[in-house]
Formats: C-alpha cells, sequence, structure tokens
C-alpha cells in the first residue's frame, strides 16, 4: 500500500514527505514494482520566505540596502530555499523519472484548454486565477470534456529599475519573480484553482522558462556583478579599456542592441561568440543581432562594470547560462519548477523557448551553434527528469525540425507541441488540398515521431507560426515529391509559406497580419474566413458563420481524433475574430503583430458588458457566443465539440497508436488509421468545399470487420477484401469511424 494522507491534519503543515498515491494506472497494474505516481500538491505552505522592504536612498550598487533587496526579491535567493524543502527527502524517489512517458501525461490530461491572462474577461471583482477557478467555469468544461487548464504567465515579469518594476515586454514571459502578478490573482488563489480542477476531474499546468527571464533583481545583480550572478545569464563583463568597442547607450535606456559590425569586432576579440543561426524579432535599426550591451553600472566593489549579453528575443529577456561553472541558472529553474509542483499545487508545466539553451562558437567561421545543440537535450532531461521524480510532467514548445523534436523527446520532455502539422492543416484548409498535411506526417512517422507524444493544438497566445523549420534548415537539401513532381525541402518551405500568405492575408485576408518572418496573426476564425473567401468580417451572414463553425470543428476534429494532447484556446471557444489594428496600435507599432489575434474573451458572461479586460486588451468580436449560451444549444460550437470529445475518450483514441497514413483518391481527403487496445479506428476528414466519395483502403485494416459510426454508433459498412471502405464526406465534413475485427463483432 502506498502513503495516505491524514485527513484530519491541516494542509499548512504538510512536509515534503506527505503524498497522495493516485489510482493505479494500466502501466502500473503491468509493472507493479514500480512506485505509484504521486500527485502533486500544495508541500511547502508552512515555507514563509521574507522580502526586504523598500528602503531610502539611492539605487545603485553602494547602497547595501538596495543590493540587499534586490537579493530578497530574486529568483535564485527563492531557488536555493525551495531547493533545500526538498533536498534528503524520501518522497523525491517515488516515481520513475528517466524515460518520457507521453501516455501516463495524456492519461491525466487529454484535452487542455490554454489561456491567456491578460486577454479573459472575468466579473468586476474577481482576478483572472479567481475566475479561472470559478466552480461554474469548470462544470461547463467538464461537461465539454476539458481535463486540463494551462494558465500561462501569472508571475511577475517585466524588470526593475531603481526602486521601481517596469512593464512586461513580453506578454508575461520576462519573469522575473516567483510570486504571482497581483493583477493576476494570488498564491492562494492559484491553490484554490488546483483544488476545485481536482474535484473536476482536471489538473493545472504551470509555466517556467528556462531559456530566459526579464531584467529583474537577478539581471540587475548580475550587472553590478554579485556573487553567483553573473553566472545565470550568458553575459561578458567588457574591461574599461575595451569600452570604445561598446555603443553608447542612449540617455534613458539601460541597454543597446549591438550592430552586426560592433557583433563582429567583439567576436574577432574573443569576448562573444558572434552571429547565430537566426535573429528572432529581427527588426531593422531594432534588433539587428542577439546581442546587446549595458550601461556602465557600479557595483558593490566599487567598480563599475559594463557586460554584452544574449538575448534570442527581445532586449528584456537576458538568455540564461545552462553551462556556467555556478550553475546558477540551472538552480534558478529547477527551484523554480519545484514551487511551481510542490507549493502550488499544479501537476504539469510547460517549458518555454527550451530549445535555445546551448551556444558554442562554429570551428569554420560560420554562424555560431545556437539550434538542436546537445546541451539543450541535456538540460531539457535535467528538468523533466526532476519534474517527474516529483510526480509531474512537462510539456515543450519546440518549432525545431522533426529530428530536433524526436531526440528532444527521447529524455526530456513527456510532450512537444506539434509546430510541423499546424500550419500544414491550414494549408489543407486553405487550398483545399491535403497533400502538404499527409507530407508533414508521414515525414513525422518516417523519422520516429509518435502522434501520441505531441500535443495537437487549435489557436494559443502566438502566431500560425509557418517557418517550416523542418525543410527551410536541415533537410533543405533533401528531396520530396509533391504535386507529382521531386522538389528541394528548401523550396518545398518557400512555396507552402507563398500560398499560405497569399491566401491568409492581404486581400483575401486583410484582417489578419504577417508577424516578421515568423507567420502570420490570426485567430482560427480568421484562418478559416481567409479560407472560404470571406474578406469582409463586418459583412459575416449567418450562413457564413455557419460554415466557419463547421469548417472550425472540422479542425478540431482533426486534432482530436488522433493520439496525443488536443488544446485550445479561449479565442477558440468563443469563435473570436481579430482586433482591429488601430485597437492596439501602441502594442504593435514595434512590429508585434500578434496582439490583432490577443482580443479580450468572455467565457462564461462574467462581465457582459465589458469592453476590454482588466488588462485593458480590447474583446474581440464573437461569433459563438458564451460557453453559457453556448451548452444550451446542441447546435452550438462548444455542444458540438462536446460530442466529438465524448466520442475520443469513449473508445481511448488519445492514448492509441497511429498505424498508417494512408493514400486517398480526392486530394482534399485525409485519412488515418489508429490502433485501439480493443478495435481499430479511422479518422476520415475533408477539407475541401465540395462533396467528395472513394475508398479509404489501408492494410492495417481486417476484410470482414464491421464498421460503425463512433458519433452515432450506427453501422456504417463493412471492410471489404481489398481492406477498404466506401466513404462519402460532406464539403468540411470529418468522421470517426470504429472497426471491429471479426472476432470481435462477432
Amino acid at each position: 500500500m502506498g502513503t495516505v494522507t491524514d485527513p484530519t491534519v491541516p494542509d499548512e503543515i504538510l512536509d515534503p514527505s506527505d503524498a497522495v498515491p493516485e489510482e493505479v494506472s494500466f502501466e502500473g497494474q503491468l509493472y507493479d514494482a514500480r512506485p505509484a505516481r504521486l500527485r502533486p500538491r500544495a508541500r511547502l505552505r508552512d515555507l514563509l520566505w521574507q522580502r526586504k522592504p523598500k528602503q531610502p536612498g539611492s539605487a545603485s550598487g553602494d547602497n547595501p540596502e538596495y543590493v540587499q533587496w534586490l537579493e530578497s526579491e530574486s529568483m535564485l535567493a527563492d531557488a536555493r530555499t525551495f531547493a533545500r524543502k526538498f533536498a534528503g527527502e524520501g518522497s523525491m524517489w517515488q516515481n520513475p523519472y528517466a524515460a518520457p512517458d507521453p501516455r501516463a501525461a495524456i492519461e491525466k490530461a487529454a484535452v487542455w484548454f490554454t489561456a491567456y491572462p491578460i486577454s479573459m474577461i472575468t466579473a468586476p471583482d474577481a482576478t483572472f486565477l479567481g475566475a479561472l477557478g470559478n466552480e461554474r467555469l469548470w462544470s461547463a468544461f467538464e461537461q465539454i470534456g476539458i481535463t486540463a487548464v494551462h494558465t500561462g504567465p501569472v508571475k511577475r515579469a517585466g524588470g526593475i529599475s531603481g526602486w521601481e518594476t517596469t512593464p512586461s515586454v513580453d506578454g508575461h514571459f520576462d519573469r522575473i519573480s516567483t510570486q504571482f502578478d497581483e493583477m493576476f490573482g494570488t498564491e492562494d488563489e492559484f491553490r484554490a484553482m488546483c483544488e476545485v480542477a481536482t474535484a473536476h476531474g482536471g489538473i493545472v499546468i504551470d509555466d517556467i522558462v528556462p531559456g530566459h527571464t526579464g531584467k529583474g533583481a537577478d539581471f540587475r545583480l548580475a550587472e553590478m556583478k554579485v556573487g553567483d550572478y553573473p553566472g545565470i545569464y550568458h553575459m561578458v563583463e567588457i574591461p574599461q579599456k575595451d569600452w570604445a568597442l561598446l555603443p553608447k547607450v542612449p540617455k534613458g535606456q539601460d541597454s543597446v542592441n549591438l550592430d552586426p559590425a560592433t557583433e563582429k569586432k567583439l567576436t574577432d576579440e574573443g569576448y562573444i561568440v558572434g552571429e547565430l543561426q537566426r535573429v528572432i524579432f529581427f527588426e531593422p535599426g531594432v534588433k539587428e543581432t542577439n546581442w546587446s550591451a549595458t550601461a556602465p553600472v557600479l557595483g558593490p566593489d566599487g567598480e563599475e562594470h559594463r557586460w554584452v549579453y544574449l538575448h534570442y528575443f527581445k532586449e528584456g529577456q537576458p538568455s540564461l547560462n545552462w553551462l556556467d561553472p555556478t550553475f546558477a541558472g540551472m538552480r534558478l529553474v529547477i527551484g523554480d519548477a519545484l514551487h511551481s509542483l510542490g507549493d502550488l499545487g499544479s501537476g504539469a508545466l510547460r517549458l518555454d523557448a527550451n530549445g535555445f539553451l546551448g551556444v558554442e562558437k562554429s570551428a569554420s567561421g560560420g554562424p555560431a551553434w545556437s539550434e538542436g545543440h546537445p546541451l539543450s537535450e541535456a538540460a531539457n532531461q535535467l528538468i523533466a527528469s526532476m519534474v517527474r521524480k516529483v510526480g509531474g510532467f512537462t510539456f515543450q514548445e519546440l518549432n525545431l525540425t522533426i529530428d530536433d523534436i524526436l531526440s528532444s523527446g527521447e529524455r526530456g520532455a513527456d510532450l512537444s507541441y506539434d509546430f510541423v502539422n499546424r500550419p500544414a492543416y491550414h494549408h489543407a484548409l486553405a487550398t483545399g488540398d491535403a497533400e502538404f498535411l499527409r507530407l508533414t506526417m508521414r515525414a513525422a512517422r518516417e523519422i520516429g515521431v509518435d502522434t501520441v507524444s505531441l500535443v495537437h493544438a487549435l489557436q494559443n497566445h502566438d502566431e500560425m507560426t509557418y517557418e517550416l523549420v523542418h525543410f527551410a534548415t536541415l533537410h533543405a537539401g533533401d528531396t520530396f515529391s509533391f504535386r507529382r513532381k521531386p522538389i528541394l525541402g528548401g523550396d518545398l518551405a518557400t512555396l507552402i509559406r507563398a500560398e499560405l500568405t497569399e491566401k491568409l492575408t492581404g486581400d483575401n485576408g486583410p484582417y489578419n497580419s504577417t508577424f516578421t518572418t515568423n507567420g502570420i496573426a490570426s485567430t482560427t476564425a480568421s484562418i478559416i474566413a481567409a479560407s472560404l473567401g470571406l474578406n469582409d468580417l463586418s459583412a459575416l451572414t449567418s450562413e457564413n458563420i455557419e460554415a466557419i463553425k463547421k469548417a472550425h470543428l472540422l479542425l478540431a476534429m482533426y486534432n482530436a481524433w488522433q493520439p496525443g494532447v488536443f488544446a485550445l484556446s479561449g479565442w477558440d471557444l468563443v469563435g473570436a475574430l481579430p482586433l482591429e489594428r488601430k485597437q492596439v496600435a501602441a502594442l504593435i507599432k514595434d512590429g508585434d503583430t500578434r496582439w490583432i489575434h490577443r482580443g479580450a474573451y468572455d467565457l462564461l458572461d462574467f462581465a457582459p458588458e465589458a469592453t476590454e479586460s482588466t488588462s485593458r486588451i480590447p474583446k474581440a468580436r464573437s461569433l459563438y457566443g458564451s460557453l453559457t449560451t453556448q451548452l444550451a444549444d446542441d447546435t452550438s460550437f462548444a455542444s458540438k465539440l462536446r460530442d466529438i470529445l465524448t466520442a475520443r475518450a469513449r473508445h481511448g483514441l488519445a492514448t492509441g497508436e497511429q498505424v498508417d497514413i494512408p493514400a486517398t483518391s480526392h486530394k482534399g481527403m485525409l485519412v488515418l488509421v489508429h490502433r485501439l487496445a480493443d478495435a481499430d479506428q479511422i479518422t476520415v476528414l475533408n477539407f475541401s468545399s465540395e462533396t467528395v466519395s472513394g475508398s479509404v483502403r489501408s492494410l492495417e485494416l481486417t476484410p470482414g470487420s464491421k464498421v460503425v459510426d463512433m458519433m452515432t454508433e450506427a453501422p456504417v459498412g463493412e471492410v471489404d477484401d481489398l481492406h477498404s471502405l466506401y466513404v462519402v464526406l460532406q464539403p468540411h465534413e470529418g468522421r470517426s469511424l470504429l472497426v471491429l475485427r471479426p472476432s470481435e463483432s462477432d
């Protein structure tokens, strides 16, 4: 028997050895010698760390009170305290942790709602976390079939300037603290949300960012050269004798981006590794390289220091160094993870920007090695193993090659975001041709990526990424067959990008917008509208909205009716349209057009008259309405989604095995064949706007098998001696078919 918690003991005094064993899983029955997986719970509530109050005096390194205040605010200092609470505890040895286990993760949570804190409208007196822990909301989620909520970034972000904090520069993905941002709620509200989720059979997924922080206390202490803090970051001190190599920092700024010429000079002098493989968020005159120089900063040693630091993303997001001798960056991240799982009660973590954790100088004089580096894999293995050790699981967002997703998943995160097939299914809808989607899915199968290890998602907070890194980089010189002709991978990526841009932006979709070189800022509904030839969102008719809803459900079927996690957003649930550019002019002025698709939404009519969220994000137009309205209507998007997910859950499709992606008789069709525990399953989808008919043929299908529609449970035919089945699909229709092998059907 496993350990059980005494219900008479208050949660506030539980120690790290307290544990709640989960029900015995299928894996546990087969391998009963393996310890049961333990559900994370709030185990550190007796931990009260002291924050030093702000003191009068100069905000500089020669003021000990200021330095001590920064240290009390730093994530590294908190990490030391959190880690000590777990050291030497028997609970750290009760879970297997070496290998990723996607099926175990999916058994805990197979359908995710991905929230975006600053876009969610709440009741006037409620916080984001309070709203997300609302009983009515979780009842609606349970009714639809949603079993997990990914909160998105809710902890303090941005920076510190002097004694004051500065705003986030990237939607709260520039973390500076383990404390919650008061704008989103409190730790108690987070814990209460976890308890409500558990009561409804769900879990909460939190975030850690192993790639960078904001310019908070940790970075300010690093600039002052205090203790281990410089070891957190990829930063190099430039001696005063070489300050002439550095650009001047304009008044009012604390750093300035290096231009390519300065980057090369510092590289030639041996200070930095120089140019990287690509410059994310490249903007002429704003961000031309991944390196910036700080202004002179006075340290407690009485000396002024200047640094050059790396930032893959924005200037306010200094990159973490995973191979500094102090291992300070690693300690910061691991402590943050333990806090979320052990103290707050979350059950899983998203690893953001975790593909850029290794940087190495090129031996050939070319760009430095900064993507797909073995150090990234090693660091991810450390993080993911630690999370599994305490009973949780992780998922990663890696927009890299399929090969890198495979290698990083062998010992790293349990699940990986599916960035490869998402632009492919958008391309299928936009063109009415699923050939490229079949190509990407088959490529993943051939390389060895199991679809059960992927998070198949509709919209999230980022743009619809179409970089197609797999084809544009590692496989640029490989030959693929597309539209009956051979084509190089690099040319294929260029072609698909051009077609997506033409079909979904410009005159065809003026409400969508390109986002730098990465993709298209859009909602799922606006991708569909452009695909359907609806270029004026203000003129949508009820018939147009029904057509959008039908195609939206088709995309949900694609993502849900295959093994793996299915994820969707609040924008999907309400059918949000993009904001007009003038509504977010201040936010997109630096080129970050993603703000047009991050409009505010109200899931439960928390504040029907609200025109914006509490974070001042304008409310987006909703095509489907709130969940309250939708769940009272069996024809609504949410109700139809419930039916799709019910069929999925009834037969365990989420943890099945994909065994075939057969050829089709019509270019708009996609057929997927899956092996379930006691049957086979076929997903048949029509991405075209015309009725299609033809045979579904796969050698994986057994002749004589009875075929049943999983949605209606009505018989639809039998697999013939050619291992095939005849189907007819209406425009943008999808069907999930259960295939009962002869012995089972008899």
